[in-house]
Protein backbone atom coordinates (compact mmCIF):
# COMPACT_ATOMS: atom_id res chain seq x y z
CA UNK A 1 0.00 0.00 0.00
CA UNK A 2 2.79 2.40 0.89
CA UNK A 3 4.62 1.65 -2.38
CA UNK A 4 1.40 2.22 -4.35
CA UNK A 5 0.91 5.64 -2.73
CA UNK A 6 4.50 6.62 -3.55
CA UNK A 7 4.10 5.66 -7.21
CA UNK A 8 0.85 7.58 -7.44
CA UNK A 9 2.52 10.70 -6.01
CA UNK A 10 5.41 10.45 -8.48
CA UNK A 11 2.99 10.21 -11.43
CA UNK A 12 1.02 13.22 -10.17
CA UNK A 13 4.18 15.36 -9.89
CA UNK A 14 5.24 14.30 -13.38
CA UNK A 15 1.88 15.40 -14.85
CA UNK A 16 2.09 18.75 -13.08
CA UNK A 17 5.65 19.37 -14.30
CA UNK A 18 4.77 18.41 -17.89
CA UNK A 19 1.71 20.66 -17.78
CA UNK A 20 3.79 23.54 -16.39
CA UNK A 21 6.40 23.21 -19.14
CA UNK A 22 3.70 23.08 -21.79
CA UNK A 23 2.07 26.25 -20.45
CA UNK A 24 5.42 28.07 -20.43
CA UNK A 25 5.90 27.17 -24.08
CA UNK A 26 2.52 28.68 -24.92
CA UNK A 27 3.36 31.88 -23.06
CA UNK A 28 6.71 32.34 -24.79
CA UNK A 29 5.94 31.02 -28.26
CA UNK A 30 4.90 34.33 -29.72
CA UNK A 31 7.34 36.68 -27.97
CA UNK A 32 10.55 38.20 -29.31
CA UNK A 33 11.95 35.32 -31.34
CA UNK A 34 13.36 37.82 -33.89
CA UNK A 35 15.30 41.05 -33.56
CA UNK A 36 15.64 44.39 -35.34
CA UNK A 37 19.32 44.42 -36.26
CA UNK A 38 19.56 47.96 -37.61
CA UNK A 39 17.58 51.15 -38.03
CA UNK A 40 18.22 54.10 -40.30
CA UNK A 41 18.51 56.72 -39.04
CA UNK A 42 20.12 55.16 -35.98
CA UNK A 43 18.69 55.87 -32.55
CA UNK A 44 19.58 59.41 -31.43
CA UNK A 45 21.15 60.25 -34.80
CA UNK A 46 21.55 63.97 -35.46
CA UNK A 47 21.82 66.00 -38.65
CA UNK A 48 19.53 63.63 -40.55
CA UNK A 49 18.62 64.71 -44.08
CA UNK A 50 15.17 66.19 -44.54
CA UNK A 51 14.58 63.83 -47.47
CA UNK A 52 15.50 60.76 -45.41
CA UNK A 53 13.51 57.54 -45.53
CA UNK A 54 13.22 55.58 -42.28
CA UNK A 55 14.11 51.89 -42.33
CA UNK A 56 14.30 48.91 -39.98
CA UNK A 57 16.18 45.71 -40.84
CA UNK A 58 14.98 42.46 -39.23
CA UNK A 59 16.94 39.34 -38.31
CA UNK A 60 14.59 37.17 -40.38
CA UNK A 61 11.85 37.40 -42.99
CA UNK A 62 8.64 38.98 -41.80
CA UNK A 63 4.94 38.67 -42.53
CA UNK A 64 4.46 41.47 -45.09
CA UNK A 65 0.78 41.89 -44.21
CA UNK A 66 1.69 42.97 -40.67
CA UNK A 67 3.96 45.83 -41.73
CA UNK A 68 1.64 48.74 -42.48
CA UNK A 69 1.14 52.42 -41.66
CA UNK A 70 -0.61 51.24 -38.50
CA UNK A 71 2.35 49.20 -37.25
CA UNK A 72 5.19 51.40 -38.59
CA UNK A 73 4.70 55.05 -37.67
CA UNK A 74 6.74 58.26 -37.52
CA UNK A 75 5.80 61.31 -35.44
CA UNK A 76 7.15 64.77 -34.81
CA UNK A 77 6.00 65.46 -31.29
CA UNK A 78 2.36 64.44 -31.27
CA UNK A 79 1.93 65.05 -35.00
CA UNK A 80 1.90 61.94 -37.13
CA UNK A 81 3.99 62.10 -40.32
CA UNK A 82 2.14 61.11 -43.46
CA UNK A 83 3.92 58.51 -45.52
CA UNK A 84 3.92 55.11 -47.19
CA UNK A 85 5.27 51.81 -45.85
CA UNK A 86 6.99 49.10 -47.86
CA UNK A 87 8.61 45.79 -46.96
CA UNK A 88 11.21 44.05 -49.11
CA UNK A 89 13.71 41.31 -48.26
CA UNK A 90 14.28 41.81 -44.55
CA UNK A 91 13.78 45.60 -44.46
CA UNK A 92 10.73 47.74 -43.72
CA UNK A 93 10.77 51.27 -45.15
CA UNK A 94 8.75 54.34 -44.20
CA UNK A 95 8.84 57.05 -46.91
CA UNK A 96 7.44 60.44 -45.81
CA UNK A 97 5.00 62.07 -48.20
CA UNK A 98 6.68 65.45 -47.70
CA UNK A 99 10.17 66.51 -46.68
CA UNK A 100 10.81 66.52 -42.94
CA UNK A 101 11.23 69.85 -41.14
CA UNK A 102 14.67 71.18 -40.28
CA UNK A 103 16.05 70.82 -36.76
CA UNK A 104 13.23 68.70 -35.34
CA UNK A 105 13.15 65.54 -33.23
CA UNK A 106 11.23 62.66 -34.81
CA UNK A 107 10.13 59.38 -33.24
CA UNK A 108 9.78 56.15 -35.22
CA UNK A 109 7.78 53.23 -33.84
CA UNK A 110 7.31 49.59 -34.83
CA UNK A 111 4.51 48.05 -32.80
CA UNK A 112 3.97 44.50 -31.55
CA UNK A 113 1.56 44.04 -34.45
CA UNK A 114 4.63 43.31 -36.58
CA UNK A 115 5.09 39.54 -36.85
CA UNK A 116 7.42 37.10 -38.53
CA UNK A 117 6.29 34.26 -40.78
CA UNK A 118 5.66 32.01 -37.77
CA UNK A 119 3.41 34.60 -36.15
CA UNK A 120 5.93 35.67 -33.52
CA UNK A 121 5.87 39.27 -32.31
CA UNK A 122 8.15 41.48 -30.24
CA UNK A 123 7.92 41.64 -26.47
CA UNK A 124 7.32 45.41 -26.72
CA UNK A 125 7.17 48.20 -29.26
CA UNK A 126 10.45 49.22 -30.92
CA UNK A 127 10.90 52.99 -30.57
CA UNK A 128 13.80 55.19 -31.69
CA UNK A 129 14.43 58.91 -32.14
CA UNK A 130 16.45 61.06 -34.52
CA UNK A 131 16.95 64.77 -35.18
CA UNK A 132 16.94 66.36 -38.61
CA UNK A 133 19.62 68.74 -39.78
CA UNK A 134 19.21 71.51 -42.32
CA UNK A 135 19.12 75.26 -42.26
CA UNK A 136 17.03 76.65 -39.42
CA UNK A 137 17.24 80.18 -40.83
CA UNK A 138 17.05 81.39 -44.40
CA UNK A 139 20.15 80.69 -46.48
CA UNK A 140 22.33 83.63 -47.37
CA UNK A 141 23.06 84.08 -51.05
CA UNK A 142 26.59 83.32 -52.24
CA UNK A 143 28.60 86.53 -52.56
CA UNK A 144 29.99 86.58 -56.10
CA UNK A 145 32.02 89.73 -55.60
CA UNK A 146 33.41 91.15 -58.84
CA UNK A 147 32.59 87.94 -60.74
CA UNK A 148 28.97 89.15 -60.68
CA UNK A 149 29.98 91.68 -63.34
CA UNK A 150 30.13 88.92 -65.96
CA UNK A 151 27.59 86.64 -67.55
CA UNK A 152 30.44 84.38 -68.73
CA UNK A 153 33.76 84.24 -66.88
CA UNK A 154 36.50 81.67 -67.50
CA UNK A 155 40.20 81.12 -66.87
CA UNK A 156 41.47 79.16 -69.90
CA UNK A 157 39.15 79.72 -72.89
CA UNK A 158 35.78 80.87 -74.20
CA UNK A 159 35.02 79.02 -77.44
CA UNK A 160 31.93 79.63 -79.57
CA UNK A 161 30.64 78.01 -82.75
CA UNK A 162 27.54 78.98 -84.73
CA UNK A 163 25.89 82.27 -83.80
CA UNK A 164 25.16 82.88 -80.13
CA UNK A 165 23.17 85.64 -78.45
CA UNK A 166 24.81 86.77 -75.24
CA UNK A 167 23.52 89.51 -72.95
CA UNK A 168 26.12 90.73 -70.46
CA UNK A 169 29.90 91.03 -70.27
CA UNK A 170 32.41 88.24 -70.88
CA UNK A 171 35.74 87.87 -69.06
CA UNK A 172 38.79 85.65 -69.56
CA UNK A 173 41.85 85.51 -67.27
CA UNK A 174 44.68 84.62 -67.08
CA UNK A 175 44.33 83.49 -70.71
CA UNK A 176 44.69 86.10 -73.46
CA UNK A 177 42.26 87.38 -76.10
CA UNK A 178 43.42 84.74 -78.60
CA UNK A 179 41.72 82.10 -76.45
CA UNK A 180 38.32 83.68 -77.14
CA UNK A 181 37.15 82.17 -80.44
CA UNK A 182 34.09 82.24 -82.66
CA UNK A 183 32.74 85.65 -81.56
CA UNK A 184 34.34 87.86 -84.26
CA UNK A 185 35.70 90.42 -81.81
CA UNK A 186 36.29 94.08 -82.60
CA UNK A 187 39.11 95.50 -80.50
CA UNK A 188 38.77 98.66 -78.44
CA UNK A 189 40.88 100.14 -75.64
CA UNK A 190 40.74 97.76 -72.69
CA UNK A 191 37.89 95.67 -74.12
CA UNK A 192 36.37 94.24 -77.31
CA UNK A 193 32.89 94.02 -78.78
CA UNK A 194 30.99 91.52 -80.89
CA UNK A 195 27.79 91.54 -82.90
CA UNK A 196 26.78 88.45 -80.91
CA UNK A 197 27.13 90.17 -77.55
CA UNK A 198 25.11 92.90 -75.87
CA UNK A 199 27.96 93.90 -73.60
CA UNK A 200 31.75 93.90 -73.65
CA UNK A 201 34.48 91.29 -73.80
CA UNK A 202 37.51 91.49 -71.50
CA UNK A 203 40.73 89.44 -71.51
CA UNK A 204 43.91 89.44 -69.43
CA UNK A 205 46.14 90.96 -72.16
CA UNK A 206 44.00 94.05 -72.73
CA UNK A 207 44.86 97.58 -71.59
CA UNK A 208 44.68 98.64 -67.96
CA UNK A 209 42.69 98.43 -65.74
CA UNK A 210 41.26 95.29 -67.37
CA UNK A 211 43.96 92.82 -66.18
CA UNK A 212 43.66 93.72 -62.49
CA UNK A 213 39.86 93.83 -62.69
CA UNK A 214 39.82 90.33 -64.17
CA UNK A 215 42.28 89.02 -61.59
CA UNK A 216 39.97 90.24 -58.85
CA UNK A 217 36.90 88.78 -60.56
CA UNK A 218 38.54 85.34 -60.95
CA UNK A 219 39.69 85.36 -57.33
CA UNK A 220 36.16 86.27 -56.24
CA UNK A 221 34.74 83.50 -58.45
CA UNK A 222 36.95 80.94 -56.69
CA UNK A 223 36.03 82.33 -53.27
CA UNK A 224 32.34 82.08 -54.19
CA UNK A 225 32.83 78.48 -55.36
CA UNK A 226 34.49 77.57 -52.06
CA UNK A 227 31.76 79.33 -50.08
CA UNK A 228 29.05 77.37 -51.85
CA UNK A 229 30.97 74.09 -51.49
CA UNK A 230 31.63 74.58 -47.78
CA UNK A 231 28.14 75.48 -46.60
CA UNK A 232 27.30 73.09 -43.71
CA UNK A 233 24.13 71.33 -42.58
CA UNK A 234 22.49 70.36 -45.89
CA UNK A 235 18.72 70.08 -45.93
CA UNK A 236 18.69 67.42 -48.63
CA UNK A 237 21.37 64.75 -49.08
CA UNK A 238 21.72 62.52 -52.15
CA UNK A 239 18.21 63.50 -53.29
CA UNK A 240 16.91 60.87 -55.73
CA UNK A 241 20.48 59.47 -55.80
CA UNK A 242 21.33 62.30 -58.18
CA UNK A 243 18.57 61.83 -60.77
CA UNK A 244 16.43 64.90 -60.09
CA UNK A 245 14.35 64.77 -63.27
CA UNK A 246 10.72 65.67 -62.65
CA UNK A 247 11.41 67.08 -59.18
CA UNK A 248 10.14 70.30 -57.66
CA UNK A 249 13.05 71.76 -55.71
CA UNK A 250 12.22 73.84 -52.64
CA UNK A 251 14.60 76.40 -51.10
CA UNK A 252 17.52 75.01 -49.14
CA UNK A 253 20.97 73.45 -49.26
CA UNK A 254 21.34 70.28 -51.35
CA UNK A 255 24.34 67.93 -51.36
CA UNK A 256 25.42 65.09 -53.65
CA UNK A 257 28.68 63.15 -53.37
CA UNK A 258 28.44 62.00 -56.99
CA UNK A 259 27.04 63.33 -60.27
CA UNK A 260 23.62 64.87 -60.88
CA UNK A 261 21.50 64.30 -63.98
CA UNK A 262 18.39 66.13 -65.18
CA UNK A 263 16.75 63.79 -67.72
CA UNK A 264 13.32 65.41 -67.50
CA UNK A 265 12.08 68.91 -66.76
CA UNK A 266 12.25 70.27 -63.21
CA UNK A 267 10.74 73.17 -61.27
CA UNK A 268 12.45 75.42 -58.75
CA UNK A 269 9.73 76.75 -56.45
CA UNK A 270 10.00 79.52 -53.87
CA UNK A 271 9.72 83.24 -53.26
CA UNK A 272 11.84 86.10 -54.58
CA UNK A 273 13.89 86.09 -51.35
CA UNK A 274 14.54 82.36 -51.16
CA UNK A 275 17.98 80.86 -51.85
CA UNK A 276 19.04 77.51 -53.30
CA UNK A 277 22.55 76.08 -53.13
CA UNK A 278 23.34 72.81 -54.90
CA UNK A 279 26.61 71.11 -53.92
CA UNK A 280 27.63 68.58 -56.57
CA UNK A 281 30.85 66.60 -56.14
CA UNK A 282 30.67 65.09 -59.64
CA UNK A 283 29.29 66.23 -62.98
CA UNK A 284 26.04 68.02 -63.81
CA UNK A 285 24.30 67.02 -67.02
CA UNK A 286 20.99 68.20 -68.44
CA UNK A 287 19.39 66.24 -71.28
CA UNK A 288 18.40 67.72 -74.61
CA UNK A 289 15.10 69.57 -74.78
CA UNK A 290 14.69 69.70 -71.00
CA UNK A 291 13.41 72.84 -69.25
CA UNK A 292 14.10 74.27 -65.84
CA UNK A 293 11.16 76.42 -64.71
CA UNK A 294 10.98 78.97 -61.89
CA UNK A 295 7.80 79.14 -59.81
CA UNK A 296 6.38 81.38 -57.09
CA UNK A 297 8.73 84.30 -57.70
CA UNK A 298 12.01 82.33 -57.48
CA UNK A 299 14.89 84.26 -59.03
CA UNK A 300 17.81 82.86 -61.01
CA UNK A 301 20.24 85.17 -59.22
CA UNK A 302 19.48 83.34 -55.95
CA UNK A 303 20.10 79.84 -57.35
CA UNK A 304 23.69 78.60 -57.07
CA UNK A 305 25.03 75.41 -58.65
CA UNK A 306 28.48 74.45 -57.32
CA UNK A 307 29.83 71.72 -59.61
CA UNK A 308 33.21 70.06 -59.03
CA UNK A 309 33.07 68.19 -62.34
CA UNK A 310 31.88 69.18 -65.79
CA UNK A 311 28.55 70.88 -66.46
CA UNK A 312 26.92 69.94 -69.77
CA UNK A 313 23.62 71.18 -71.18
CA UNK A 314 21.98 69.25 -74.01
CA UNK A 315 20.64 70.73 -77.21
CA UNK A 316 17.74 73.19 -76.79
CA UNK A 317 17.69 72.69 -73.01
CA UNK A 318 17.03 75.65 -70.72
CA UNK A 319 18.91 76.30 -67.46
CA UNK A 320 18.39 78.78 -64.61
CA UNK A 321 20.88 79.99 -62.02
CA UNK A 322 24.47 80.89 -61.28
CA UNK A 323 26.78 78.06 -62.32
CA UNK A 324 30.09 77.82 -60.44
CA UNK A 325 32.12 75.09 -62.12
CA UNK A 326 35.61 73.91 -61.24
CA UNK A 327 36.10 71.84 -64.39
CA UNK A 328 34.25 73.37 -67.34
CA UNK A 329 30.92 74.32 -68.86
CA UNK A 330 29.56 73.16 -72.23
CA UNK A 331 26.37 74.38 -73.87
CA UNK A 332 25.33 72.20 -76.79
CA UNK A 333 23.51 73.56 -79.84
CA UNK A 334 20.57 75.79 -79.02
CA UNK A 335 20.80 75.44 -75.23
CA UNK A 336 19.77 78.57 -73.32
CA UNK A 337 20.63 79.97 -69.92
CA UNK A 338 19.25 82.65 -67.63
CA UNK A 339 22.06 83.13 -65.14
CA UNK A 340 25.86 83.17 -65.12
CA UNK A 341 28.43 80.68 -66.39
CA UNK A 342 31.51 81.01 -64.15
CA UNK A 343 34.17 78.40 -64.88
CA UNK A 344 37.63 77.77 -63.47
CA UNK A 345 38.61 76.32 -66.85
CA UNK A 346 36.72 76.89 -70.13
CA UNK A 347 33.22 77.74 -71.34
CA UNK A 348 32.11 76.21 -74.66
CA UNK A 349 29.20 77.76 -76.60
CA UNK A 350 27.39 76.54 -79.71
CA UNK A 351 24.67 78.81 -81.00
CA UNK A 352 23.33 79.55 -77.51
CA UNK A 353 21.31 82.26 -75.82
CA UNK A 354 22.89 83.28 -72.52
CA UNK A 355 21.59 86.22 -70.49
CA UNK A 356 22.47 87.53 -67.03
CA UNK A 357 19.71 87.34 -64.44
CA UNK A 358 17.78 90.52 -63.72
Amino acid sequence: MIIKKILTSIMLVSVILFSSCDNNDDDNANINLFTIDETSPANNAAGVSRNAVITATFSENMDTSTITTSSFMVKQGTNEVSGSVNYSGDTATFTPTENLSAGKVYTATLTRDVKDLAGNSMASNMVWNFTTGGTLTALNAVNLGASENYVVLAKTAINNSLTSIITGDLGLSPAATSFITGLALTDATGYATSAQITGRVYAADMADPTPINLTTAVENMITAYNDAADRPSPDFVELATGNIGGKTLLPGLYKWTNSVTIPSSITISGTADDVWIFQIAGNLSMSSGINMTLEGGAQAKNIFWQVAGEATFGTTSHFEGVLLSMTGITFQTGATMNGRALAQTAVVLEGNSVSEPQ
